[in-house]
């Protein structure tokens, strides 16, 4: 018995419902009786997490929409007033703003589980592509929701990041200025920086829609990193088997969550952001949110200007690449001795960078975030290209069934 079915409406109005909008069936097939591969882990619910938080961020970003006002004037005086006045407001805003740093919590395990297991390798290269999309249209729409506060920090950082793109010949001085809405971080910047910010989740939203249709015309990877060859063997129903595995893991991620929201709702957030923007002091120490210091790191590590937008830019893209840049036929990290250590120390240099991206520049800081962004390039460049020739990986299953399932228990499956 596979577990697997086919929606077949029952009453005389659900066929008629059916026979013109097939909605019912279009979910039953994606998200009930589609097959899964039997072999998942948890590290495959982060895509059900990452959609529960996009919902409460959006949820939690149109209600906060209804009373903030962008104006330089009274956008930090809005905030204050969602925090006092608006019932449970301080609730809607902490969920808004710790929800962001879990999102990103959440997608960065979801990105390590893909590059581990390969889960950008043909034919998910697509699936891959859209899901870098996902992770760029989110730190930008991150980061435009950080200036919003208009506290010290926020305005800050608009000016540094906003600046970067005066460093791009020819167009980087237009686009500064059409940012800004002016020739300085302002009142125009803060009204564009909010439509935006608006915008920008509808936009993830569409694509995560692309993103699922394309995991659905593929398939899913799987830890042992072979394809589905026997649908009644190897996999079984995404519901009730993948639905309880993602519900009891959402469980435990928003556990984690409410910690945050209810017990230490400002850990994640900068001291100096509690005063109101000032343009006539500047913080002693400038820095993102921690989801973007890795790149904030490289970006500092570079003296010239241009050349570290080049390079923060360059850090990006080449996610997008790893299909092509990973050489070797075999997906999995499990069978893959060489690629595991390469692979960790990548997470190293990751983690590293965060590290340093939260700490005043000194001459050593420099000097290691050096180090870690050449380990962070080298990996993308030249250890996957070379790994793909070089590496003697261990032998693959046949079959996701006889990966997981005992001999007998295979044979009768």
């Amino acid at each position: 018995m596979d577990g697997h079915s086919t929606y077949v409406p029952k009453s005389a109005i659900a066929r008629w419902f059916e026979a013109r909008l097939p909605i019912v069936g279009l979910v039953h097939s994606s998200f009930v009786s589609y097959p899964v591969p039997r072999n998942l882990n948890y590290f495959w619910t982060f895509g059900a997490i990452l959609s529960f938080m996009l919902i409460i961020q959006i949820i939690t970003g149109v209600i906060l929409a209804m009373h903030y006002v962008p104006s330089a004037a009274m956008a930090f005086v809005s905030v204050e007033h969602i925090m006092r006045d608006v019932n449970y407001g301080w609730l809607i805003r902490y969920l808004h703003s710790n929800g962001a740093s879990f999102f990103f919590l959440a997608v960065y395990m979801h990105i390590f589980r893909g590059m581990y297991y390969g889960s950008y390798k043909n034919p998910r290269e697509v699936l891959w592509i859209l899901g870098v999309i996902i992770y760029v249209l989110m730190m930008a729409t991150a980061f435009m929701g950080y200036v919003l506060p208009w506290g010290q920090m926020s305005f800050a950082g608009a000016t540094v990041i906003t600046n970067l793109f005066t460093a791009i010949p020819l167009v980087g001085t237009g686009v500064a200025h059409w940012l800004w809405g002016g020739y300085a971080v302002g009142d125009p910047t803060l009204n564009r920086f909010f439509a935006l910010h608006y915008l920008l989740p509808f936009m993830i939203v569409g694509v995560v829609v692309l993103h699922v249709w394309a995991l659905h015309v593929v398939g899913q990877n799987n830890p042992d990193g072979v394809e589905v060859k026997d649908v009644k063997r190897d996999t079984v129903a995404f519901t009730p088997y993948a639905t309880i595995k993602d519900m009891f893991a959402v469980c435990v991620f928003f556990v984690f969550y409410a910690w945050f929201v209810f017990f230490i709702p400002n850990y994640l957030l900068d001291a100096d952001n509690f005063n109101p923007a000032n343009p006539l002091v500047t913080p002693s120490h400038i820095v993102p949110e921690w989801y973007l210091l890795p790149f904030y790191a490289i970006l500092r590590a570079i003296p010239n200007k241009l050349m570290g937008v080049v390079a923060l830019a360059l850090a990006m893209a080449l996610l997008a690449f790893l299909p092509w840049l990973d050489t070797s036929p075999i997906r999995s990290g499990k069978y893959r001795p060489m690629f595991r250590f390469f692979f960790w120390i990548f997470v190293i240099c990751c983690v590293g960078l965060g590290y340093l991206g939260s700490q005043e520049v000194t001459d050593s800081a420099t000097l290691v975030a050096r180090i870690l962004s050449l380990g962070y390039f080298g990996y993308l460049i030249v250890v996957l290209p070379v790994l793909g020739l070089v590496e003697k990986t261990k032998p693959v299953p046949v079959s996701i069934a006889d990966a997981v399932l005992p001999p007998s228990a295979a044979a009768a499956e």
